[in-house]
């Protein structure tokens, strides 16, 4: 398949308003890609290589972007997937100018659109997974599948082009089911302004503390234990702890849904950049584990001894991972319908150092990859986590550090991100400094004043309102907005969409 094709069915999709629009025409393409390059396909419509990163700066993103196209199409896309693979494994002394070079003629074969979108997928500009439920539904209409095991198989395999593939040919995407040592995508939560705004959504309700930790999935198969984030990266070596406690449970199998999170002496949490400590690129684990030690605490069970249990109802699998789990990692919970019991509750989470508390139906199953309602989230807070588009040399004190940040909600309708507006508040000496150095690796550009970035780093921030603006594209803007804290554990597929934000703006506004 030629990479225009590919080109193309992108530029259509972002022309276009509408969500079936949108999947007849992935639907159209899917079916045109042969399947050995559907993998390749897929990632690119996905805002990513097959390979992952392949090594890019922000110098080589300028140099490349002045490479003079060539005339006519003629890059295939197994072509393209070849170099990415080799310059991705180039390493060692005089690496990044062979890079350079394989890269500077792979864009002289490629016109000036293939060029556009090659640079975009290179550096994160192009939607970052904002696509990845349409392209559900488009897989589901391009195989003739229902979308609902589509989506359930996806989340099982962590990565849709696998599922495209077996959707393709005709293999039975029952295969794709949670084995332990797999990791699967997480089940998240909706919002909720109060206990008893999620009381009246579910009723009686299980309420769990919500810790301000790292997510982690704990999978164990006799004495081999290991532990994924909530990107589904494996993190076992930086977290011994966790290893050794769930290789003492007695399920000989077992997969647990938890949060790790790094306590002080005094039994209080420590910050969330505190604990992410944990899990940075390079680690001396053993000096870590003795003055940061990492303690999890485990809320649902998704597998025990070879039964898969997500379908069970919350009550029941909350009774199973009692069985494995002692008081000291279990999650604190209570289950009641009373309004001011739940209060009560949420006040004790808040009161020892926790974010506030979780809502769940008890009767619920563990929808792996969906945000459902039987899951809401209590905080007392109102925050976002939105995508850092760019940021502003500062001024004054901040003279030589990039402070004003330029933030940005996920679109999943037309792709991208939308600016909601900007703030240089909550930022600390030590953050602008890390900020400013972070930002220059990320960077894809600059003009006088502003230095604009890889939309990679997701920042959850705090805001008093979000109010109507005709100055900014999404017609929403947040006031009084600030810096809470960075989110190392999310990518920008996971951020917060812009449907959201109007939605808290039309429920505040009523």
């Amino acid at each position: 398949m030629r990479l225009v094709e590919v080109v193309s069915a992108s530029a259509d999709v972002t022309a276009t308003s509408g969500r079936l629009e949108k999947i007849a025409h992935l639907a159209d393409l899917i079916r045109r890609t042969p399947p050995d390059q559907l993998p390749i396909a897929i990632a690119f419509l996905t805002g990513s290589t097959r390979q992952g990163r392949v090594g890019i700066g922000g110098a080589a993103l300028r140099a490349l972007r002045d490479v003079p196209p060539a005339d006519a199409p003629t890059l295939d896309l197994a072509d393209v997937d070849t170099v990415f693979a080799r310059v991705g494994t180039l390493a060692g002394s005089g690496s990044a100018g062979v890079r350079q070079n394989e890269l500077r003629d792979l864009f002289s074969r490629a016109t000036r659109d293939e060029q556009d979108f090659l640079a975009r997928v290179l550096f994160g500009e192009l939607r970052q997974g904002a696509l990845e439920g349409v392209l559900v539904e488009a897989i589901a209409r391009a195989s003739g599948r229902p979308s609902a095991d589509v989506r359930q198989a996806a989340a099982y395999a962590g990565a849709l082009a696998p599922i495209a593939v077996a959707a393709m040919s005709g293999s039975p995407l029952s295969d794709f089911v949670l084995r332990p040592q797999l990791p699967v995508s997480p089940m998240l939560a909706e919002s909720a302004d109060s206990v008893d705004e999620a009381i009246a959504q579910l009723g009686e309700a299980s309420f769990e503390y919500k810790f301000d930790g790292a997510r982690i999935q704990v999978h164990k198969v006799d004495d081999d234990v290991r532990v994924y984030s909530r990107s589904l990266s494996e993190v076992t070596n930086a977290v011994p702890e966790i290893v050794e406690i769930v290789r003492a449970m007695p399920a000989r199998s077992l997969v647990l849904d938890g949060e790790a999170i790094a306590m002080r002496a005094n039994g209080a949490p420590h910050p969330f950049q505190t604990t992410m400590r944990r899990f940075g690129r390079r680690l001396d684990v053993d000096r870590l584990r003795t003055e940061l030690p990492i303690t999890p605490f485990f809320f649902d069970v998704l597998h025990v001894d070879g039964h898969t249990v997500v379908d069970d109802p919350l009550s029941r699998r909350v009774a199973l991972l009692g069985e494995q789990v002692s008081p000291a990692h279990r999650v604190p919970r209570l289950v009641t319908g009373d309004a001011a019991v739940a209060a009560a509750f949420a006040e004790r989470a808040i009161a020892v150092g926790h974010e506030g508390v979780m809502a769940k139906a008890v009767g619920s199953p563990y929808t792996a990859g969906r945000r459902g309602q039987a899951w809401v989230k209590v905080k007392r807070a109102r925050t976002l986590d939105l995508v850092i588009l760019a940021a502003e040399w500062g001024s004054g004190r901040r003279q030589g550090t990039l402070s004003n940040l330029h933030l940005g909600a996920r679109d999943p309708e037309h792709g991208g991100f939308v600016m909601l507006g900007k703030t240089f508040k909550g930022l600390t000496d030590e953050l602008l400094a890390w900020q400013t150095k972070r930002f220059l690796e990320l960077e894809i550009g600059r003009d006088a004043y502003t230095v604009y970035v890889r939309p990679e780093l997701v920042a959850e921030i705090a805001f008093n309102e979000i109010q109507a603006s005709p100055r900014y594209p999404g017609g929403v803007t947040l006031r009084f907005a600030r810096v809470k804290r960075y989110r190392s554990d999310k990518t920008a597929a996971d951020a917060d969409t812009i449907a959201t934000v109007r939605g808290i703006y039309e429920s505040l506004t009523r």
